[in-house]
């Protein structure tokens, strides 16, 4: 199993990351309960969580990625996440993560899903585009469709996903992908 998925919405969730600017940290997101801040520390924090996974740390509450130079607050985390994926083994292995086990393949899955979601979400919230990598974004809905249970949608904060909305005749790849997770499009 490759990285590319993840090195792929790595890539894509930076460009987004870069766009936004200090004034707009107070934005409301489509993940009502979050900020704009707050999106940013999940996605910088979120991949220091899944290098922490991998490795079999445990998770740690980051600082405040969004008060300093986030962008390479990302880049660094991104690597570090990244080079836990890419060590020998880590694909293969049973990951113990806070919400049960799992391969490492399809947390690598989970992790390429949540960091693009999230880039997704910071793009609409920041009024950037959101037609985001649509090959990939065809690739993560696909196994999205797969993997998420009905059991793993419900109410925002207390479930991991939302209920599946519409998405609009002619919606991007992503926008169908962020729909089917929850966001309105």
């Amino acid at each position: 199993m490759s990285t590319q998925p993840l090195e792929a919405a790595i890539e894509s969730t930076r460009r987004v990351l870069a766009a936004v600017s200090k004034e707009q940290l107070d934005l409301s997101t489509p993940c009502k309960s979050w900020k704009v801040s707050e999106l940013v520390n999940h996605i910088v924090g979120g991949q220091y969580f899944f290098a922490a996974c991998v490795k079999g740390d445990p998770p740690s509450e980051g600082p405040d990625f969004s008060a300093g130079d986030f962008v390479s607050a990302f880049d660094e985390a991104s690597a570090a996440c990244l080079a836990a994926f890419g060590e020998e083994g880590a694909m293969t292995k049973t990951l113990t993560l806070p919400f049960g086990q799992m391969p490492g393949a399809a947390f690598a899955g989970l992790a390429a899903t949540d960091t693009f979601t999230h880039g997704w979400d910071l793009a609409k919230a920041t009024g950037q585009a959101t037609d985001l990598a649509p090959e990939l974004a065809v690739g993560l809905l696909a196994g999205a469709k797969q993997s998420i249970q009905p059991a793993f949608r419900g109410e925002e904060g207390k479930a991991p996903f939302t209920a599946e909305l519409p998405a609009p005749d002619g919606a991007s790849n992503a926008d169908r992908l962020a729909a089917f997770l929850g966001r309105a499009v």
